[in-house]
């Protein structure tokens, strides 16, 4: 059986240090637990590496340490990821300010994930936005992503 191949974001990653929000938290640690196991194949971007270098010490130090624990791939910036993500926000999926947001997709949508992993309901684990970014995805001859919460892919 093929595994699912995700894309974590950044927020999953900070949400294991997140004590202002215990309920997601422990969410994450069962949904890591999970990726110990070696039953999906992990993607991040450099974006991610880069979101978590900006953050302040000791998290960053934190952040990188779990890191460390997962086997994943590093998924590169390209001419296409770039052009994807600013489709996006021509077509309205997201706005400017949220372009990260748009880079993240265009990551996991072009390397052909099946799964984006998300703590970030605002922008993207939101059903306008999927909705969004389906029809741009159909349009564009990319194949349909799905968007979830740590949660819901707990075993």
């Amino acid at each position: 059986m093929k595994k699912l191949e995700i894309y974590l974001d950044t927020s999953v990653i900070s949400h294991l240090f997140a004590n202002d929000t215990p309920e997601k938290m422990q969410d994450t640690h069962l949904f890591w637990d999970d990726l110990l196991k070696d039953e999906y194949k992990i993607f991040l971007s450099q974006l991610v590496l880069d979101e978590i270098g900006n953050c302040p010490e000791p998290k960053r130090s934190n952040l990188l340490s779990k890191l460390r624990e997962l086997n994943f791939s590093i998924l590169t910036e390209s001419n296409e990821v770039e052009k994807l993500a600013y489709e996006y926000v021509e077509s309205g999926v997201l706005r400017k300010k949220s372009l990260d947001d748009c880079f993240h997709i265009a990551y996991a949508v072009l390397n052909n994930c099946d799964v984006i992993v998300s703590w970030n309901f605002k922008h993207l684990v939101n059903y306008r936005t999927i909705d969004k970014i389906k029809i741009v995805n159909a349009i564009k001859g990319y194949k349909e992503i799905s968007i979830v919460s740590p949660s819901m892919l707990l075993m």
